[in-house]
């Protein structure tokens, strides 16, 4: 009976959602932890996810959802930064307040983007089951 609701573009945006919550939680994480020494800001790739999620609707991929994982500076790049990286601070730490912040309005950007979309498509359902236009 709820098949309908598992298919079409609500399983994407659910997904999306519980990306931007994952991700808005360790991003506010880091801004708790700016004054720890010796932390390092955690993320998610966002265009990891995208690219899961892109091969998840297209069939490709056998990831389970919600398996994202967080990662460090220290992950990713193993050599010199770049000039447009974090800067490592004195006590070993490499959280920027700005740069937390930027990230949080980006993610609430496609948070936001993802509970408009869903709220359209729940429209356009109610209106089928009523037989009324919207």
């Amino acid at each position: 009976m709820f098949g309908i609701l598992n298919s079409g573009t609500l399983p994407a945006l659910q997904e999306t959602l519980n990306f931007a919550q994952k991700r808005h939680d360790l991003l506010a994480s880091n801004i708790a932890n700016m004054s720890t020494p010796g932390y390092r800001a955690r993320d998610i790739s966002v265009d990891d996810f995208q690219q899961a999620l892109s091969d998840s609707i297209a069939g490709y991929n056998d990831r389970p959802s919600g398996s994202v994982t967080p990662f460090t500076r220290d992950d990713v790049f193993s050599g010199p930064r770049a000039a447009t990286e974090q800067i490592v601070y004195h006590d070993d730490s490499d959280v920027s307040l700005e740069q937390q912040v930027t990230e949080i309005g980006k993610n609430q950007h496609l948070q936001s983007m993802a509970i408009t979309t869903m709220r359209s498509q729940f429209a356009l359902l109610r209106a089928a089951i009523t037989e009324r236009a919207t």
